[in-house]
């Protein structure tokens, strides 16, 4: 059985057996801080098991596309050396949200192994947490496997936790016997950490929240967590031991092969490259680029790595990029979008090769420095660690070098390094939440500020420097919570609306409007009177700020439409802000929008909102949806019944919950203001839209009109007499720098006469006064000309700063290095510097103390004079 044909018969089992078939979530963990990537198929219900989410659905069924090469779980460095470790893999899952539980999940797990897929019940091994008895009644007396293929394991093996806190409960696991021709034991046993018996399916049940002090109360409605790997079990399936040897990977290494030949097939770094496209491809789909930081550094150190095995195989050119195609051929069934976006997968990979190209000559230049500097033969541990973590130097290359010249490295100072970097983030991707206090909202409010923007209602509850209260006294600040309101709670990007509360005698300020859960939180402050629970009120949304916010949040989706129509579909949405007075839109792209397709864009959406079509707004199911061509954008949660919003006929199509205007022409005007870089990969347009639009275009014809009477011109010839201008300006600069350069070449010739004679060399050295930091290179340049052979230092102050240049003639430097010497002075201003043999450059930030720098200069080059005599 191949690998796609293993997941879908996982999933339609499932989904015959009345489980919901969940697409896979993104890569991108969808608001949750606490973990880097998707590494589990429960991220994605995390929110539900927590009772913070509530579905259409108690019965799910997902294959989950997971990462572990970064945080908490990490299996990078063990890819290429073991059979089974993966930095990204699929996992199969059914879960249970308070529907069936032990006895179900058992007998699912069981029958889709041993029927549906055919495997001998005596290939297989059960463990369970030795504290449920529960579970193993149903395995021993239900199922009634055997009892010699069972074992009870501690908590370590069987018993899961989300975290500290939170649900957790025992699990059971289902292991594939490979046969007594491979070492190992089973589960339990001494020698268990063989490759004899390995897991294929671990079922969590979910029965207990554990608090703070390590008590444990029973959960109101147990839950059922399973995972199962797909590559596992399709090594099961094809009857080998490894998952190297399915069809996937090994239609993966062949091309590899072909494309880097040079060495057996069997060669580990085949396996290195074949798992780390993977990873690379989806990553770069789900929106991460290589970067030096977060997500896209854990990215840049997949494909780095996957560039130096690469070397190893003898590539001498970019070769990594020619594999995106092929894994979109294999995986483009179940994953679409790969097949739509392999030009920009295929881009983003060439461009990282192409710069590790550059970055591994960089660090070899900082590694050779070292090398020349370091004590006893030995690179230092943070040497080592800063080629690795900012250069992106792999420790085994730097290894090589060093090796090449008879050095050794600090490999206990690099480990602390690492070690200290791994709990960092190991830190960082702990769940911290106490669930036991964490003030949550049940109530569930009906938002009616699509079509109102008032409504009469009473107050439903009060908060008060995070407690419930039952009444806002007169200047205090709160929340409120209605049954019903008109308020727009910030989502999307779309902030929060602003308005006021009004009751008998009184009013309450909303400065701001949140969700938690299915509850509004309107945010402020009581402005009169006092505010009780049960009160009527009335809810009454700022129209003022409210239109201009519709407006911008209409004109982000054509602008999004419009970058798709002249950029490329592989623009995608990669976050927003739309407020009264502006909108920001970032999008993936890898290069700066030029001029000419900024108007392109400017001018398609003005030509949608002229056009003035309706703005159409439908509820339907989420899988109709996607048929209909609708955009969902990766990381997004989606129930079953979705809010499509259609501008422009089929121009643009997009699932949005915010407020909108009713036409396009309601925008009336769309102009961008800016276009820059946020990060790598990652592009921004600001825009303005309706009467900001029209007040920014004011403001430029205002300032036109006054350039227009100050250079006597008219719309026809105001850019050629401005170009003119600076034509002009540029010539009086030059002429103005060679007349500073021509003076400071006359300087120089008086200055010759202050050199001194060491053992034999001319030294000159001297403080300028009012000559430009720029023109001392020339300078120096003229005075070694003039002295012939010998050294010159010149320094002079501009702006509280000190500017140090050395020169030295090359008849001269194998007896004084213009590095070292400027080294010395450096240290004495505070502050740093460096160059070539013949030519250094420093700057400091104490001039007081120049002129006892200087004069320590002819001492310091007779010592070293007479040090290399």
């Amino acid at each position: 059985m191949k690998l796609s044909a293993l997941r879908a018969a996982f999933l339609d089992y499932f989904a015959k057996n009345g489980h919901t078939v969940v697409p896979s979530s993104s890569l991108i963990p969808h608001n949750d801080e606490t973990l880097l990537f998707t590494n589990a198929g429960m991220v994605q219900f995390k929110d539900v098991f927590l009772g913070q989410d509530k579905r259409d659905y108690t019965k799910a069924t997902s294959s989950q596309r997971c990462v572990r090469a970064g945080g908490k779980h990490n299996d990078l460095d063990n890819v290429g050396y073991t059979a089974r470790h993966h930095t990204f893999f699929e996992m199969l899952g059914n879960f249970s949200f308070g529907d069936y539980f032990k006895k179900e999940a058992i007998h699912f797990a069981w029958n889709f192994i041993t029927k549906e897929l055919k495997i001998p019940p005596e290939k297989l091994w059960v463990s369970v947490f030795k504290e449920d008895a529960e579970a193993e009644d149903i395995w021993l007396n239900d199922v009634k496997i055997d009892p010699k293929r069972f074992s009870r394991c501690g908590e370590k093996d069987n018993f899961w936790a989300m975290g500290d806190t939170g649900p957790c409960g025992p699990c059971t696991e289902i292991f594939y016997d490979h046969g007594p021709h491979v070492p190992g034991g089973p589960p339990g046993s001494e020698d268990a950490d063989g490759d004899r018996y390995i897991e294929i399916w671990n079922l969590v049940f979910m029965q207990f929240n554990r608090a703070k002090d390590g008590s444990m109360t029973a959960l109101p409605k147990p839950s059922v967590d399973t995972g199962m790997g797909l590559e596992r079990m399709a090594a099961v399936m094809q009857g080998v031991h490894s998952n190297y040897e399915i069809d996937l990977f090994q239609a993966l290494i062949k091309r590899a092969h072909t494309l880097l030949p040079e060495h057996d097939i069997a060669h580990k770094s085949y396996l290195v490259l074949a798992d780390h496209i993977r990873a690379t491809c989806f990553l770069i789909l789900d929106g991460v680029v290589p970067s030096n930081e977060g997500r896209g550094y854990v990215l840049r150190r997949i494909m780095r790595r996957a560039l130096r095995h690469g070397g190893q195989l003898g590539a001498k050119k970019a070769f990594f990029y020619k594999m995106v195609v092929t894994l979109c051929e294999l995986m483009g069934d179940a994953y679409p979008a790969l097949i739509e976006q392999r030009a920009q997968i295929e881009k983003v990979v060439l461009r990282e090769e192409e710069q590790f190209e550059k970055t591994l000559e960089q660090g070899l230049k900082i590694l050779e420095a070292g090398m020349n500097e370091c004590e006893n033969a030995v690179i230092s541990g943070d040497l080592a660690f800063k080629l690795y973590d900012t250069y992106g130097f792999p420790i085994d290359l730097t290894a090589d070098v060093a090796r090449e010249k008879g050095i050794a490295i600090d490999m206990q100072g690099f480990e602390v390094l690492m070690m200290a970097q791994k709990e960092r983030a190991r830190a960082s991707s702990q769940f911290s939440v106490d669930y036991n206090t964490q003030l949550s909202f049940d109530e569930k409010t009906i938002f009616t500020g699509y079509t109102s923007l008032e409504e009469k209602t009473q107050v439903l509850k009060l908060v008060h420097e995070g407690k419930v209260v039952t009444r806002l006294e007169e200047g205090a600040e709160g929340i409120v919570l209605l049954p019903i309101s008109p308020f727009y709670a910030e989502s999307g990007g779309q902030l929060g609306d602003h308005g006021e509360i009004t009751f008998a005698g009184g009013s309450f300020e909303v400065r701001d409007t949140q969700k938690s859960q299915q509850a509004i939180l309107h945010l402020g402050i009581v402005r009169q009177g006092v505010l009780s629970q049960e009160m009527p009120v009335v809810a009454k949304v700022n129209k003022a700020t409210r239109q201009p916010t519709r407006r911008n949040h209409s004109a982000t989706h054509l602008l999004h439409a419009a970058l798709r129509k002249v950029l490329g579909t592989h623009v995608t949405q990669k976050g927003s802000l739309v407020s009264a007075d502006r909108l920001r839109f970032d999008f993936s792209h890898t290069e700066g929008v030029s001029v000419e397709q900024l108007k392109q864009i400017e001018l398609l959406v003005n030509e949608k909102i002229l056009e003035n079509t309706p703005v159409i707004i439908e509820e339907m199911a989420f899988d109709e949806a996607t048929k209909k061509g609708v955009m969902a954008l990766f990381g997004e949660k989606y129930g079953k019944t979705v809010r499509v919003l259609s501008m422009g006929g089929d121009f643009s199509i997009e699932l949005c919950g915010g407020t909108h205007v009713e036409r396009t022409g309601d925008i009336g005007l769309f102009v961008i203001v800016q276009e820059l870089g946020i990060a790598a990969g990652v592009r921004r347009i600001e825009a303005l839209t309706g009467f900001g639009a029209l007040n920014y275009l004011k403001n430029k014809q205002s300032t036109l009109v006054a350039l227009q009477e100050n250079f006597k011109a008219d719309d026809e010839n105001i850019l050629q007499k401005s170009n003119d201008l600076l034509a002009r300006l540029k010539v009086v600069e030059k002429e103005n720098e060679g007349l500073k350069h021509k003076l400071a070449s006359q300087s120089g010739g008086d200055l010759v006469s202050n050199a001194q004679t060491i053992q034999g060399m001319k030294v000159l050295v001297k403080k300028l006064d009012g000559v430009d930091p720029k023109l001392m290179r020339q300078l120096v340049d003229d005075l070694k000309n003039k002295i012939k052979s010998g050294i010159v230092v010149l320094a002079t102050v501009s702006d509280a700063k000190v500017q140090l240049i050395v020169g030295i003639t090359k008849d001269c430097t194998q007896k004084v290095s213009a590095g070292e010497l400027i080294g010395h002075l450096a240290a004495q201003v505070g502050g740093s510097g460096g160059g070539r043999p013949d030519m250094a450059q420093a700057g400091g930030s104490k001039p007081e103390c120049l002129e006892v720098a200087l004069a320590s200069v002819p001492e310091w080059i007779e010592a070293k004079l007479k040090a290399n005599h």
